[in-house]
């Protein structure tokens, strides 16, 4: 990191940010200032400014480097002949600007993916004209036509359009491309959400546990749950959180949003025995897959925390004495073909995990020859661990194969869109992403939330976020191949804050949360590679738009035909009054509550509050804090009672009938989704995350449980009362058609 010298510090206070400093800020998208959760206004410190400027690239050390860094980028543009890339909607046409040597011959043209080219006319608007390097420059602009076909295509310039090939060999021949990505105006919804709406369970997968499944919940559980949910409760989807890869050895890190990369899957979901090659393990190797699995199932009794360390260290050698049976040519055919979809990421990755065992899993405390995925001596190193990149590789290869069992389980079973996947907002600093793309990720800054009304000191996620530049420059290829992944056996997407497709909050290295910035991101190119991947699969996607968010935002979300997120507990009007159901999003996953949250019947007591009072993350007494969360409540007890949506029999007092109620108003919104937390369903009372929290609290570790802690297996939720009346309640909100009350 370059030192940020005291030459900043004797300039006026009130000439903090000097001229050049703005003009590096705007043209980075780095915010000088904003307004907070409280709709005050903020003025970003000049120390924050700089720090995420060098984050950037940037030379801001002195306020002369300053200077010649921005008039270094006054000239970047002009050097490139073409831009990073271009992202147009169908059908609407649009142009780029080809910045060439004055009086240049040479012609613009488009590559579709099918091989089709289009030569471009020149429009007859020009740009200025200026000196670049000595060199008088002009700026072009092309017409790129209306209706070309969706894809990922290129652009062309070519230095020549014509001429004798044999006097000039280039002529033709393009000396700059980049891509041309051509995404829908709008993503439509699938097929049945135009008419009405669907319910789905909203799942930790890890807590959501069989009698069967090795201490945590896994992919049959996952196909199991699906399918039954569809049969017997009529549900259209199951939403399951991350399921990217985690650390290859111990300690494993139990967030699924803090992954080591968002491009390939957790081992730990495998369910062994339903790999094909498990039926013909020898009865010895049978008994010790019997004896493995029984070591890593929890005791009977009170739920205890989940064990991930003792699961994989279980599965682990379980899984080697699948894979050493070998392949039969169907299988080996079928295994090469993964392979080569996969490419070199597969490859990359693997050999991550491979050296993760033997060196730890960060890689920036790995030998210095070892750090570069490219340098000769990661690829000696791969060749001396061939067997266990063989290892990574293939559990990628069954975990595909798990993955896409559990779809046409939901499918099968009737569900209309099937397995929703969750994409988590960022990696781990040391893992494998990070690893593979380098540069790409911004390693001086954390990603997190400056302070809101949930966390009043802020929150710092301790993941470096993408450089929007570089991105850019790469042509956001990494974006778009992280998303085909999410959405390769998945019916639908919901993306972790989807905000940081618009801008994310930075923090600097040692410095709190509420010490960062925003910094904005092309959200125009990610929201429409977003929608061209999920428009070729069919699937929607659900934006996690809570926080502090620009009204805009939702605005553009809605128009490019994306859903977002309500939760009951945050819907109110401009005059903070509970909205009546009939007036929250059309295009939205509805729900009482998130997985940052207690479950409903745990909010209800106050859970939230008397969680962050001993945790020491509120700003204001407990008691204050308390009593404004019962008035809130009180407000949405008003709002069932006169909407009709209690039964004549239920007593206020009682949980589990406010529970039914609350359900009831969310199944009469108009939202394309209604999502129940599965928690809800088993009756559990306590918090599975307590954002702002590392250890003081044992996030994502909690199994599933009932109103007493006692454990809830699937089997349970499929016998129980409570799970059918609950459904019920989503299927038909009439306070008289909830089922028994058993």
């Amino acid at each position: 990191m370059v030192e940020i010298v005291d030459e900043w510090s004797e300039l006026p206070a009130q000439d903090g940010l000097a001229a050049e400093l703005a003009e590096l800020s705007v043209g980075a998208g780095v915010a000088t200032e904003f307004w907070d959760w409280r709709g005050e206004h903020v003025s970003v410190p000049r120390t924050t400014i700089l720090a995420v400027l060098t984050a950037l690239g940037m030379d801001v050390s002195t306020p002369s480097r300053a200077r010649a860094t921005l008039a270094e980028r006054h000239l970047a543009t002009w050097r490139h002949r073409l831009p990073d890339v271009v992202v147009v909607r169908q059908p609407e046409g649009g142009e780029v600007r080809v910045h060439v040597p004055e009086g240049w011959p040479g012609a613009v043209s488009v590559h579709t993916e099918d091989g089709q080219v289009l030569a471009l006319d020149p429009l007859a608007h020009r740009g200025v004209t200026r000196r670049v390097d000595d060199i008088p420059m002009m700026e072009v602009a092309f017409g790129i036509p209306a209706g070309l076909p969706l894809g990922w295509h290129s652009l062309h310039a070519c230095t020549n359009q014509g001429g004798d090939p044999a006097a000039n060999p280039d002529a033709g021949r393009p000396d700059a491309t980049c891509p041309l990505v051509v995404c829908p105006a709008a993503l439509p919804l699938p097929d049945g959400l135009a008419q009405r709406s669907a319910w789905g369970f909203m799942i930790q997968l890890y807590a959501t546990r069989s009698r069967r499944s090795w201490g945590l919940g896994d992919l049959g559980d996952l196909a199991e749950l699906a399918s039954w949910s569809a049969r017997q409760l009529g549900a259209g989807f199951v939403l399951v959180n991350p399921l990217h890869a985690g650390e290859p050895t111990p300690p494993l890190e139990p967030s699924p949003y803090l992954p080591t990369s968002r491009r390939f899957g957790h081992a730990i979901y495998l369910r062994v025995e339903q790999i094909p090659e498990a039926a013909y393990l020898s009865l010895a190797d049978h008994h010790r897959l019997v004896e493995l699995a029984a070591s890593a199932r929890l005791p009977a009794g009170p739920a205890e925390l989940i064990d991930r360390d003792a699961v994989w260290a279980a599965k682990r050698p379980a899984l080697e004495l699948v894979r050493a049976l070998g392949l039969s040519p169907a299988r080996r055919a079928q295994y090469e073909d993964f392979q080569r979809q996969q490419g070199e990421d597969l490859e990359t990755y693997a050999t991550w995990a491979a050296l993760a065992e033997q060196h730890g899993s960060d890689w920036r405390t790995w030998p210095v020859e070892l750090r570069d995925p490219r340098s000769a001596a990661v690829t000696q190193a791969r060749e001396g661990l061939a067997d266990q990149v063989s290892f990574h590789r293939w559990c990628q290869w069954v975990l595909d194969e798990q993955l896409a069992q559990a779809q046409q389980a939901a499918r099968s079973a009737g569900m209309g869109i099937g397995v929703v996947a969750d994409l988590a907002v960022g990696v781990s600093r040391g893992g494998a992403d990070t690893w593979a793309y380098g540069p790409l990720y911004a390693g001086q800054v954390s990603v997190g939330a400056p302070p809101d009304a949930f966390n009043q000191q802020g929150q710092d996620w301790s993941q470096p976020p993408w450089r929007p530049d570089l991105l850019a420059q790469v042509g956001y290829v990494p974006f778009r191949d992280t998303v085909r992944a999410a959405l390769r056996h998945a019916g639908g997407l919901r993306l972790d804050h989807v905000l940081g497709l618009f801008r994310l909050w930075w923090i600097p290295q040692g410095q709190g949360p509420a010490a960062g910035t925003y910094v904005r991101y092309d959200h125009d190119a990610l929201l429409g590679i977003l929608a061209l991947e999920a428009h070729r699969v069919g699937a929607l996607v659900i934006g996690e738009d809570l926080g502090t968010v620009e009204p805009w935002v939702r605005d553009v979300l809605a128009e490019r035909g994306l859903l977002g997120t309500s939760i009951l507990w945050f819907e109110r009007d401009g005059s903070g009054r509970p909205r009546p159901p009939e007036r929250w999003r059309r295009l939205a996953l509805a729900s009482v509550t998130t997985h940052d949250l207690p479950p409903t019947a745990g909010y209800l007591r106050g859970e939230h509050v008397r969680l962050r009072a001993r945790l020491g993350l509120l700003t204001r007494p407990e008691a204050q804090e308390l009593a404004a969360d019962r008035a809130d409540q009180a407000a949405w007890m008003d709002l069932l009672n006169d909407g009709q949506l209690r039964r004549p029999d239920d007593l206020p007092v009682e949980p589990e009938a406010t529970v039914l109620a609350l359900h009831r108003l969310l199944a009469r919104t108009p939202s394309v989704l209604h999502g129940v937390s599965l928690a809800d369903a088993a009756g559990d009372r306590r918090t599975i995350n307590q954002p702002g929290t590392i250890d003081a609290y044992p996030n994502w570790r909690r199994p599933l449980a009932d109103p007493g802690g006692q454990p809830v297996f699937l089997e349970d939720l499929e016998a129980a009362s409570w799970s059918r009346r609950l459904a019920a309640t989503m299927a038909d909100p009439d306070p008289g058609n909830d089922g028994p009350a058993g």
